[in-house]
């Protein structure tokens, strides 16, 4: 590390307060325009940084990183995934890597109740229709939709944001039942009188929604998989705010345009941005461009973060968002 102030350099425009705070601490350079990198332009970045601040649409592959120069020492993601980085290459080449976890969890949880709330109501449909100029006056047989008290939700995944999703849901008289690698504690268990499943084909054959909530692990690729689609019920309804790659988005367009799943709400795509034809063209799926965590206050802790593990990690400390050698 140059005993100057540390090369930072970032991917994408952060917030404002962000980028004030990061140039007057550090050497920062800035992606003006505010478009992805390409893979040559990351490789020059980690050539010439001693710091790379990217976000979740940068893939620092092993590739990337095996270019890197020798004044990288340090990978601050913008973002509590990780996916996006190949951790054993970095950890081989002695690159530490950060996150900034804890901050998003009450935004997504929120965003994905509000998907829970708006696909069954068709909140979608009834927007459209208004604004389309269609809209005749009310009438019984209006946009009907359903009823999600009582129903029964299945959450892929009881960690910090399943759980504040479950404590949201509870409050809307579902009833709360989810799939995870181990049971949650009781304390959570009794407060929200929840079901744990070891099996998930035999919660999703059970549910009224699911809501996927894992993150995106080698083993959770395609998760829901076009078999485990097939057992969810033709009135189910299925969210996703985490990972695109969890679902098999051909599998979900082909039972959607087959009428075979009641609707969908997806804040997260496989192929961002590319989104299947199918589920574009569906009435009954709503469709948001990965905004879950898009908060004003989210945006900015997440900054905050960021700039205390460079900072913490330049004055020669354990930056406190670590990713562990256990996650690698």
């Amino acid at each position: 590390m140059s005993d100057n102030k540390p090369i930072v350099i970032v991917t994408r425009r952060l917030p404002e307060n962000t980028e004030a705070r990061m140039k007057e601490l550090f050497d920062t350079r800035l992606n003006d325009n505010d478009t992805p990198m390409s893979e040559a332009a990351l490789v020059a970045a980690v050539q010439e940084a001693d710091v790379l601040v990217p976000t979740v649409t940068d893939h620092i592959s092993a590739r990337i990183i095996g270019e890197a120069g020798d004044r990288l020492k340090l990978i601050a993601n913008y973002g509590n995934g990780i996916d996006n980085i190949d951790l054993p290459a970095a950890r081989e080449r002695g690159i530490t890597v950060t996150n900034t976890p804890g901050v998003l969890t009450e935004d997504t949880a929120d965003m994905n109740m509000a998907l829970i709330l708006a696909v069954p109501r068709r909140l979608h449909e009834g927007a459209q229709l208004i604004r389309s100029g269609a809209w005749q006056g009310w009438s019984p047989t209006l946009l009907p939709g359903s009823r999600i008290w009582g129903k029964r939700l299945g959450i892929i995944g009881m960690g910090r944001i399943g759980t504040a999703l479950a404590r949201r849901a509870r409050g809307f008289g579902l009833k709360i039942h989810y799939h995870n690698r181990r049971p949650a504690h009781p304390d959570v268990v009794e407060e929200l009188d929840a079901t744990y499943w070891e099996s998930l084909d035999q919660m999703l054959a059970r549910v009224d929604i699911v809501s996927v909530n894992c993150p995106r692990t080698p083993a959770s690729y395609h998760l829901l998989s076009r078999r485990r689609l097939a057992l969810l019920q033709p009135h189910a309804y299925i969210v996703n705010t985490s990972r695109g790659e969890v679902i098999d988005e051909r599998a979900l367009g082909d039972m959607i345009e087959a009428g075979q799943l009641a609707g969908a709400g997806l804040d997260v795509f496989e192929h961002e941005p590319a989104v299947d034809p199918r589920l574009m063209a569906a009435d009954n799926v709503l469709l948001l461009p990965h905004l879950s965590s898009a908060t004003i206050e989210g945006r900015r802790e997440m900054g905050e973060k960021v700039v205390i593990n460079i900072r913490t990690f330049v004055d020669g400390h354990t930056p406190p968002d670590r990713v562990l050698e256990t996650m690698f």
